[in-house]
């Protein structure tokens, strides 16, 4: 799951933008990060999601973008 969303997020941001990302994590992790400088994606299992609680962390910041 986590393979397939990477690809579609860095397919769709390098056609609009012609940014490559730095790449950190594997899937298999649960976790992959794409870095593109100005916007970093974070990209999480369920599981993973779960325990990190990102969105209790980054609460009071502005929500540009959520998926689920």
């Amino acid at each position: 799951m986590l393979t397939s969303l990477s690809k579609a997020v860095d397919e769709s941001i390098k056609q609009d933008t012609g940014i490559d990302p730095i790449e950190e994590g594997q899937p298999s992790s649960g976790w992959v990060i794409l870095d593109y400088a100005y916007v970093v994606v974070h990209l999480l299992s369920p599981e993973k999601r779960e325990y990190y609680q990102l969105e209790d962390l980054w609460q009071r910041a502005k929500v540009v973008l959520r998926l689920k």
